[in-house]
């Protein structure tokens, strides 16, 4: 299992990727699903995968191999908008899929794979799409400013609730995390350490990028303050009495 999101905010993109993979609970490893593409001074891609990780390894080396082989063919140095390099991500991964689906057929294994696309190309603003197995994409609303996939039910609940496009970077940060840690504590199928990038919306194309290991002070504290604050809010709440529920 794997979860992956990304939130657009006025101030810039935030990513955040958990690394587990597993085929079964005594078999878990790790794989980075955050990965980050410089082809050219004016343009950085974040690119995070969900889904067959074969097919994923395939489609990163082929957008490698397409913008280091000279020639006249579309790669991430010819696109000129974000969302054309959507479309061009999702014609690779439908050939990726495409060119083993004879052999894959015969075990029945799904080699599909989801990717989320952000980042900038000059003089652009920084965006995020999801870019759908079929080839497809779709951006952040304007509602609701971040982007999913993997196992999203578990922190959409706390994106939803906390995340503007005013929500300043730092906060959303935080928030990203403890919508993970809300999903890691719910699906042993995802888990540290977390891999995250932040990139400013300033024109510059400062991207920064940070993992957060599984032994972190900084995430056992942030575990810790996540449900000590939890606990709290339930003290808050008003009794309910069963006398004043409507059962009808």
């Amino acid at each position: 299992m794997t979860y992956c999101l990304a939130l657009r905010l006025d101030e810039g993109l935030v990513f955040l990727a958990d690394t587990r993979t597993n085929a079964g609970i005594d078999n878990i490893g790790t794989y980075r699903k955050l990965h980050v593409l410089r082809p050219a001074p004016d343009r950085v891609f974040v690119i995070e995968s969900a889904g067959n990780l074969a097919t994923t390894q395939e489609v990163l080396d082929r957008l490698d191999h397409d913008v280091r082989t000279p020639g006249d063919h579309e790669s991430l140095l010819t696109v000129t908008h974000l969302f054309e390099a959507a479309l061009y991500l999702g014609r690779v991964s439908q050939s990726v899929v495409q060119s083993h689906r004879d052999a894959l057929r015969v075990t029945g294994a799904d080699a599909t794979a989801t990717f989320i696309l952000g980042g900038e190309i000059l003089p652009e603003p920084p965006d995020i799409l999801l870019v759908y197995p079929e080839g497809n994409y779709i951006r952040a609303s304007d509602d609701a400013p971040f982007l999913q996939i993997g196992e999203s039910k578990y922190g959409k609940y706390l994106l939803d609730v906390a995340v503007t496009a005013k929500t300043d970077v730092d906060t959303a940060t935080k928030i990203a995390l403890g919508s993970m840690m809300s999903t890691a504590r719910a699906n042993l199928g995802v888990g540290p350490p977390y891999d995250g990038a932040i990139l400013r919306g300033d024109g510059l194309l400062n991207l920064v990028e940070f993992r957060v290991e599984a032994d972190s002070p900084t995430l056992a504290q942030l575990h810790e303050m996540w449900e000590r604050h939890l606990f709290n809010a339930v003290d808050d709440l008003p009794n309910v009495m069963p006398s004043e529920i409507d059962l009808s």
